[in-house]
């Protein structure tokens, strides 16, 4: 995965533009998504796709010649929708059109301007202090034209209709966080499923963020709403910090059980957020009247770490174990969806479970703790409480569960209650 990143790493990505499909085709080797073109102009709920920009080079000489800022060696130094723009300019003009953050003087901000036309640079506040008076060359050879927003879409068909949505972003330049983590760990989870015996149709989706996720939706929304049963929103999945929990709008969705669930006892030290802290798109899957039920689980969450949005969010961020710690435990998140169901013992009172050798012949003081995750798990399959319910209850993690379910099948003593 961290060498995927690598090769993505790169690109100048936007939300619409050939670093968009340069990236989906890049990922299209690996899994068998599909790409989807909306023209520019396309209404899209209270939205309209908006104009195609792409761009080819850009810096700034100083009067000696130098080229002070450089596109090719950051792409963040441009202003992200820039118009073209070639002229001369005094230092106080140019300092209109140069962005920087004095809290972070070593760090190149990431800003955009995509629904209105202007031009800029972004830049250190380091170097910014050392501009001298005089005569600067600015030029952006970009364009803005009538166009497409690309995205990608996955459907991996399972036993039943009923869907497991994940999504995730491509719109950003070179942030290996913020912007590549979700991409490549989603990548890597569709190749694992690809591969799984699944009982869930999976829609999986690369889009570009906010006008990517309105316009799919905008597509599919009533699909969206009769099969999706649960999805994750996939973002800021790459570094080694502490894992974050963001719930859906209402945090009552089955989403939200699971996360919850597998966070509190594989990583009972997660930060868990409001959904008043929402940032990504998680606000138009949750939207009211679209109401899917979609949580995000993350690393570091957006936002809230200091080299967010800016060129510090690079491949020393992200690590090889921040990657995959992140794959590990979503992998964990569509192991339970699946395996999710509500149990119901198929006897009444307590089952004998020693004439099925599911019990000591001999009782013994310790008798009782060897299967008490056992006789628990009886105690609550009642065809209420489903497996996540039964977890939280009996206080034993649901992988723990899985053989013992099992067992309990083998021998005709338990049933799934099937859904009404």
């Amino acid at each position: 995965m961290y060498d995927f990143l690598n090769r993505l790493f790169p690109i100048c990505r936007s939300i619409t533009g050939d670093g968009v499909r340069e990236t989906l085709k890049i990922i299209q080797k690996d899994i068998p998504i599909k790409i989807f073109e909306v023209p520019s102009g396309t209404k899209v709920f209270d939205w309209t796709v908006p104009k195609e920009w792409n761009i080819k080079d850009a810096y700034i000489l100083d009067e000696e010649g130098n080229k002070i800022i450089d596109f090719k060696k950051n792409n963040l130094h441009v202003l992200g929708y820039s118009v073209p723009v070639d002229k001369y300019l005094e230092l106080d003009e140019l300092q209109e059109h140069l962005y920087s953050l004095e809290q972070q003087p070593d760090a190149i901000p990431y800003i955009t301007s995509y629904y209105r036309e202007r031009w800029g640079f972004c830049i250190s506040q380091k170097q910014r202090n050392q501009l001298k008076k005089g005569k600067y060359r600015v030029y952006i050879d970009s364009e803005l034209k009538d166009g497409h927003l690309t995205y990608g879409e996955l459907l991996i068909p399972g036993e039943t209709e009923e869907e497991i949505f994940l999504s995730t972003y491509i719109c950003h330049p070179s942030m290996a966080n913020n912007e590549l983590s979700g991409p490549v760990v989603t990548t890597y989870l569709a190749k694992w499923i690809i591969n799984t015996s699944r009982k869930y149709t999976y829609r999986i989706v690369f889009i570009p963020e906010t006008i990517g996720s309105i316009t799919y939706l905008s597509n599919n929304l009533n699909i969206m709403k009769k099969n999706i049963i649960a999805g994750f929103n996939i973002t800021c999945v790459g570094d080694d910090r502490t894992y974050s929990y963001l719930p859906s709008r209402e945090g009552n969705s089955l989403a939200d059980k699971v996360a919850l669930n597998i966070l509190s006892y594989k990583h009972p030290d997660f930060v868990s957020y409001t959904y008043l802290d929402r940032g990504s798109d998680e606000r138009q899957y949750c939207s009211p009247g679209i109401d899917l039920p979609v949580a995000s689980v993350m690393r570091s969450k957006y936002a809230t770490y200091p080299e967010y949005h800016t060129s510090l969010d690079d491949l020393d961020l992200v690590t090889p174990s921040g990657l995959f710690g992140s794959y590990d435990l979503l992998k964990d998140c569509i192991k339970l969806l699946e395996r999710n169901e509500k149990y119901k013992i198929n006897c009444l009172g307590e089952p004998q479970l020693g004439k099925y050798g599911l019990y000591p012949t001999i009782s013994t003081k310790e008798t009782r703790n060897n299967v008490r995750d056992m006789m628990n798990f009886i105690a609550y399959a009642d065809g209420i409480n489903d497996l996540v319910d039964i977890s939280n209850k009996i206080d034993v993690p649901v992988w723990q569960l899985y053989s013992l379910i099992e067992k309990l099948k083998e021998h005709g003593l338990l049933s799934i209650v099937e859904k009404t």
